[in-house]
């Protein structure tokens, strides 16, 4: 899953929601460096990575993909299904998006000196063009993977990808919402887990 997932799999505890959107930049035991909560979150992100590459529905989304993008199908996947999550957000949370997200960016403000170099590097352009609100629209979801393409040096194409999300658009998303239904129930269960 991507940003906007990982932040409203959290929960409410702004802790764990740091942890899990920085997640990425922490490898191996460095996360004991951090306080409990954002451990926590960092903990729970690395599961609900695990648990999304090996399900079922993901792979049925991915294998759509495979054939132009290989193994960065799996990121575009991640991507389209935050989609997905911000076009539909009102089945999800009672907090309009717009809402949620700028909390999310306040959090992130007020929390700046503990965020990796990465994350506060990155963080004014998230905010500027407000990437997680963006997802919601086929257009802020073309741009999100064209930036992601730069990253790859363009070898992955991935900017390409909003045609077979427009060719596959009601499988992609029959396939979100059945297999984040099972996400929610599987991060719920690990959160009180961890």
């Amino acid at each position: 899953m991507n940003f906007l997932a990982h932040i409203y799999l959290s929960g409410d505890d702004e802790g764990i929601v740091i942890g899990n959107f920085i997640a990425d930049g922490i490898k191996g035991k460095r996360y004991m460096k951090y306080p409990p909560a954002i451990q926590k979150g960092i903990l729970l992100h690395r599961a609900i990575d695990s648990y999304t590459d090996a399900h079922p529905t993901v792979r049925e989304s991915t294998a759509k993909l495979h054939e132009n993008y290989g193994h960065y199908s799996g990121v575009i996947v991640d991507i389209l299904y935050d989609h997905f999550l911000a076009k539909n957000w009102g089945n999800y949370h009672e907090i309009p998006l717009e809402k949620f997200v700028e909390d999310f960016y306040a959090l992130l403000r007020h929390n700046f000196s503990i965020l990796p170099a990465r994350i506060q590097r990155m963080m004014p352009y998230m905010i500027a063009d407000n990437w997680l609100v963006s997802y919601a629209t086929i257009a802020g979801i073309g741009k999100i993977l064209s930036q992601m393409n730069v990253r790859t040096k363009r070898v992955a194409k991935m900017n390409l990808a909003v045609v077979e999300l427009e060719q596959h658009y009601d499988a992609f998303e029959e396939e979100f919402t059945r297999f984040f239904n099972d996400l929610i129930q599987y991060s719920e269960n690990k959160l009180r887990e961890l």
